[in-house]
């Protein structure tokens, strides 16, 4: 299913006049080959078609302000490259602050209690609410900059905010405490019309056509702002506190391939920080397909991993699963 791309051609070079040489053709994809465990990520500079260790990432990397890695949560390839990154940054520029999705804003002081040797990790997890797989997946990266005194940053905006302006709209920010809404960007619904178009296709814009399903579609896409827009925020807050610091940030692809999302939101806001995006992309399991062919644009580097494996086969079973994680997100009333 996996399997190596095939042969390239390599660029030839043509004269005119017996000197003056053409100007060579595009250069072909590297020679990649397929990610052999969950483990394994593959990195590539679409740019000029490189392939590169850590190590070399972070070389490349060294002088930039803010630092993306987007993720497939859960899988161990990104979140070990993650890993690997951010002792390779340290090592060139130990002035590093690791920004979270997976922590909300409202959680910092006790993710800061944890970070003192306050509370102890089970404290810190029940605390802050942190996600299920935080033992799997991000505790090595939390744990290095606990190590390493480095801050960390709680980045995302309150759970129950967004899914209550999810299902209210907007307005519902108007119901929160000042002290709340102080923490949160002052322009948290900043938008632009590519990060829009993308996310109606992603959640399935032919259901527009009913004006109940537009208004809710509506709500969904304000609270994905929210999101992203927090997120720019506490880069930039963090930014302040720490100047000169590089800021890695970790977080779902969707919030930062192709420059959309919490990337574009940040340049809009900070101009002159200089951003890196760096994207995961699924190994393709068309033999014929080579990996970069449709994915260049995902960031300005990518890295190939293993897909994830099917969560369900049954389909009446995958039904009653959603079923039963819808309602659970619906059991707490935004009134």
């Amino acid at each position: 299913m996996k399997i190596l791309a095939p042969a390239l051609l390599f660029a030839t070079l043509f004269t005119l006049n017996g000197c003056t040489a053409m100007p060579p053709l595009k250069s072909p994809e590297p020679m990649l080959t397929a990610p052999q465990t969950q483990y394994d990520a593959r990195i590539v500079q679409p740019e000029n078609n490189t392939v590169l260790t850590p190590e070399e990432l972070a070389q490349r990397l060294i002088n930039t302000d803010v630092v993306v890695v987007g993720e497939y949560h859960g899988h161990h390839g990104a979140h070990l490259l993650q890993s690997r990154l951010q002792t390779a940054l340290y090592r060139l520029r130990p002035e590093q602050i690791l920004a979270m999705e997976q922590f909300n804003l409202d959680h910092q002081d006790e993710l800061n209690r944890y970070l003192q040797s306050e509370t102890g990790e089970t404290e810190m997890i029940e605390d802050t609410g942190a996600w299920d797989n935080y033992r799997a997946s991000y505790r090595p990266l939390v744990e290095f900059a606990r190590q390493q005194n480095l801050p960390v940053i709680a980045a995302n905006a309150p759970a129950d905010v967004v899914r209550c302006v999810g299902r209210k709209g907007p307005e519902y920010l108007d119901r929160i405490s000042d002290t709340l809404r102080q923490k949160l960007p002052s322009d948290p619904f900043m938008d632009t019309p590519a990060y829009r178009e993308k996310f109606m296709a992603a959640i399935g814009a032919s259901h527009q056509a009913d004006d109940t399903m537009s208004e809710r579609m509506e709500n969904t896409y304000k609270a994905q702002l929210l999101r992203d827009n927090t997120m720019a925020a506490r880069i930039l807050q963090a930014r302040a506190v720490h100047p000169q610091h590089q800021v890695l940030h970790l977080t779902g692809t969707f919030h930062s391939e192709e420059g959309l999302g919490t990337v574009a939101l940040l340049k809009q806001r900070a101009p002159e920080l200089s951003v890196a995006v760096i994207s995961p992309v699924f190994w393709p399991s068309d033999v014929n397909e080579a990996p970069l062919d449709r994915n260049r644009a995902k960031g300005d580097f990518v890295y190939f991993i293993q897909p994830l494996p099917d969560e369900f086969q049954d389909a009446e079973r995958e039904r009653a699963a959603m079923k039963a994680r819808f309602s659970r997100s619906t059991e707490k009333t935004c009134d």
